[in-house]
């Protein structure tokens, strides 16, 4: 079948060269040197689902009517990648798969015209070089909707389970909220350049990194969000995770290293800074500020790691883990 996938990045890219190496015809959007780097020598893709070559037809737009779109990119350039490609997405199942709590919305109101789909990568995938896409660890991709028509996204995951891990979860908003605990691990990487297993490792980087996973947890509970289980985590163990100590709940990010495994993770955000892109951080840590402020709630914490990566966006300069500790202490 044609599957259309903007934004061939990390993630898109490793889902467009898994669909390519099971014969599914595939197009991509990419920019810059990624763009040239595929039209000339394709996707290179390694790691944890093996290494293949997939030779795509690539652009800065779609230019053929595919049976099914995948938008790949960060958050904040989802709508404008959207708007961009709009006249070949009208009547095409578009599956959004994105980072926090309002692609689904942000896609419907882009694309009115189209069956909106939303989706959640658990494995982690890291853009390489142009061209280049490691995924360091295996995961399932997680679909979901709103309202009551669901045959979309049931089409869009018997096409993708066959060349990946993909499940159907009923409860899409709790998964995003479950997901955006675990993207609680991307910003201090970003802060300090470190790999998410070093900052798991640093004591007091740790302390903080949980600090920020309760202060999510306890603001989604207070929005009464029933998380949904995922990457082993689920309403139970989160609900007894907000009510532990920090010096205890320190455990949750350690599970966490465990599972990524001894490939340095870096982290999507990371990986942004390190290119020179602006990150999607408001959609990550932003939405639980955004969340708790709708509850007439603070999150410090989170607002305190937003500020932070901002900082390090603008100046281009990481912070030490002295530094980052610092600021939090005052």
């Amino acid at each position: 079948m044609q599957v259309g996938i903007v934004g061939a990045g990390a993630v898109g890219g490793a889902i467009a060269a898994l669909l390519s190496r099971a014969g599914h015809d595939v197009e991509v959007t990419a920019r810059g040197d990624h763009l040239t780097a595929i039209q000339d020598n394709g996707i290179h893709l390694t790691g944890a689902w093996g290494e293949y070559t997939a030779r795509v037809k690539a652009g800065s737009v779609l230019t053929r009517s595919p049976e099914l779109v995948i938008v790949a990119t960060k958050a904040q350039d989802a709508v404008e990648a959207i708007y961009d490609n709009l006249r070949l997405l009208r009547g095409v199942p578009v599956l959004v798969v994105q980072n926090g709590l309002d692609s689904i919305t942000n896609a419907k109101t882009a694309s009115p015209g189209s069956d909106i789909i939303g989706g959640l990568a658990s494995f982690a995938s890291s853009y390489l070089s142009p061209g280049e896409i490691n995924v360091t660890a295996a995961g399932p991709t997680y679909l979901g909707f709103v309202g009551d028509r669901d045959l979309p996204a049931r089409y869009a995951a018997q096409v993708l389970d066959a060349v990946m891990p993909t499940s159907l979860v009923p409860n899409f908003t709790g998964a995003q909220w479950t997901k955006l605990v675990v993207n609680q691990i991307n910003a201090l990487p970003a802060i300090t350049g470190l790999s998410a297993q070093e900052v798991i490792a640093h004591p007091q980087l740790r302390r903080i990194m949980t600090a920020s996973m309760r202060e999510n947890v306890r603001i989604a509970f207070a929005g009464r969000v029933r998380f949904e289980k995922l990457n082993g985590l689920d309403q139970r163990g989160l609900r007894v995770f907000s009510l532990l100590p920090l010096w205890i709940g320190q455990l949750l990010p350690a599970m966490m290293s465990a599972r990524m495994g001894n490939v340095p993770n870096p982290g999507s955000t990371l990986q942004s800074i390190s290119r020179g892109q602006l990150t999607e951080i408001d959609s990550l840590n932003g939405a639980v500020v955004r969340a708790a402020a709708k509850l007439k709630r603070l999150a410090p914490v989170n607002a305190k790691l937003v500020e932070l990566v901002h900082e390090v966006e603008a100046s281009g300069t990481f912070l030490t883990e002295e530094e980052v500790v610092g600021r939090f202490e005052h």
